[in-house]
C-alpha cells in the first residue's frame, strides 16, 4: 500500500511559509474558504485605500476639498450606508458562499472527531453512525471523497481546523457541529485547535493523511482486523507491555486487543505507526516516545498526562519498544 510520506515538520510546513494555508486550498471545501479570504482582502484594500485618500484631503487638500469631505452629504453616504451595505453583502454573500461547507448529501465518508484538553479522539463510523474504528490526533481519509466531520467537545471549547482542506469550526460542550473536508490529492495536511483552550493551546495540532482510494481501503481494512489482535513483541516490548499495567497507562488508555481499556487519554492501539506524537507536535521516533513518556509535562504543560521522572532509562526504553510494536 502506498504511504503518504512522513516529515517531522509535516504541521509546521502545513501552518506555515508562503502562501498561506487559506490561499493554498487543496479540495472543494477549502476552495470556497480561499475565495471568500480573497474576496475580503480584496474590499479591505479597496476600504484602505479610501480612508488613505480621504487622510490625504484632510491633511493637504484645498478648502473646497475638505468642506465636500466633512459636508453632510459625505458623512452620510460614506459613513453610514456604504459600510452597512458593504457589510450586508458580505453577510448574505459569505452565507451563500459556504452553505454547502456544512451541507449533507448522505453520501460522505463520516467520522467523529472530539476535542480534549490537548489532544483530539478519533472515531471512523459506519453509515449508521456507528464506531468502527477508534484513533486519535490522526485522521485518515480518501484522495476525492467528502468527508463529514461530527466535532464534539468533551471539556472545553476547542476548534477543528485543516486550512487546506476545508473551513473552521467551534467543538462546543454538549452541542455536535458537522463540517466537511476533501482532499484532492494524496498527503499530509496540518491541522490546529483554532479556540484559546488554555496553556498548551498552540500545542494542539493533528495531521490528516490523505490516501488514494483504493490505498485507503486497504488502509481501513487493516486498521479493523488489527484493532482487536494483540501486538506481537519481542523480550523488551513485553517488559513494556508489563510496565504499562504496572504504573497504570492501561486505567487512562486504550490498546486494542489487551485488557488496556481506558478512554481518559489517547487510544494508544496504533500510536507506533502514527507520524506524530503529543497532538501533531513532534516526530514519531524512539528519542520522542522516551521524552513523552518520561517527562510530557515539560514537553506540553499542564496536559493531563503526568510526568514518570522516576522510571529507569531501561525502563523508559522497554516502554518505548512496547509503543513502537503498537502498529
Amino acid at each position: 500500500m502506498s504511504q503518504p510520506t512522513s516529515s517531522s515538520s509535516n504541521l509546521a510546513e502545513a501552518l506555515s511559509g508562503w502562501p498561506p494555508p487559506v490561499l493554498d486550498p487543496h479540495g472543494p471545501f477549502s476552495n470556497t474558504v480561499s475565495t471568500l479570504a480573497w474576496v475580503l482582502l480584496a474590499l479591505v484594500t479597496v476600504i484602505f485605500v479610501l480612508v488613505c485618500a480621504a487622510l490625504w484631503v484632510a491633511l493637504y487638500g484645498n478648502d473646497a476639498l475638505r468642506a465636500k469631505l466633512g459636508g453632510e452629504r459625505v458623512v452620510k453616504w460614506f459613513g453610514l450606508i456604504l459600510p452597512a451595505g458593504v457589510l450586508f453583502l458580505l453577510l448574505v454573500g459569505g452565507m451563500l458562499l459556504v452553505r454547502g461547507l456544512t451541507t449533507i448529501q448522505g453520501d460522505e465518508l463520516r467520522m467523529r472527531v472530539s476535542g480534549n484538553i490537548y489532544w483530539w479522539r478519533v472515531s471512523y463510523l459506519d453509515a449508521a453512525g456507528k464506531e468502527v474504528l477508534a484513533d486519535a490526533n490522526e485522521l485518515h481519509i480518501p484522495v476525492g471523497r467528502p468527508v463529514v466531520v461530527d466535532m464534539v467537545s468533551e471539556d472545553v471549547i476547542h476548534s477543528f481546523w485543516v486550512p487546506k482542506l476545508g473551513g473552521k469550526m467551534d467543538m462546543i460542550p454538549g452541542r455536535t457541529n458537522r463540517l466537511k473536508l476533501q482532499a484532492d490529492k494524496a498527503g499530509t495536511y496540518g491541522g490546529q485547535c483554532a479556540e484559546f483552550c488554555g496553556g498548551a493551546h498552540a500545542l494542539m495540532g493533528f495531521v490528516v493523511v490523505a490516501h488514494e482510494p483504493d490505498a485507503w481501503q486497504r488502509w481501513l481494512d487493516g486498521r479493523i482486523e488489527r484493532a482487536t489482535a494483540a501486538a506481537p513483541l519481542d523480550i523488551d516490548a513485553q517488559r513494556g507491555k508489563q510496565l504499562f499495567n504496572e504504573i497504570g497507562c492501561a486505567a487512562c488508555h486504550r490498546v486494542g486487543g489487551t485488557d488496556a481499556q481506558g478512554l481518559s487519554g489517547p487510544d494508544l492501539t496504533f500510536v507506533g505507526a502514527r507520524q506524530s506524537l503529543g497532538a501533531g507536535i513532534l516526530p514519531n521516533s524512539r528519542a520522542t516516545l522516551i521524552g513523552w513518556i518520561g517527562d510530557s509535562q515539560s514537553i506540553k504543560p499542564n496536559n493531563r498526562m503526568p510526568a514518570y521522572r522516576s522510571l529507569k532509562a531501561e525502563e523508559l526504553h522497554a516502554l518505548a519498544s512496547y509503543m513502537e510494536a503498537l502498529k
